[in-house]
């Protein structure tokens, strides 16, 4: 994936539990375990406005773009 998801970082440095966060955002915790997880295909951009505003941040505080040669 090309597209790195920083939502465990976010998270940390929030000291917020994903149970909270699910509660803030209004996705279940699985879900949001999956975008956790970096093993979702894609983000809508409702979910990603609201976890930036339940986390305080912008978009590209959650995502990190990584060249494909760098995957290897």
């Amino acid at each position: 994936m090309m597209i790195r998801i920083k939502l465990d970082v976010m998270m940390a440095e929030r000291k917020m539990s994903l149970n909270k966060l699910s509660e803030l955002v209004g996705i279940t915790p699985a879900n949001l375990s999956i975008l956790k997880n970096e093993k979702g295909k894609a983000i809508r951009f409702t979910t990603l406005d609201a976890l930036c505003k339940a986390l305080d941040c912008q978009p590209g505080d959650l995502m990190e773009y990584i060249e494909e040669n760098e995957n290897k």
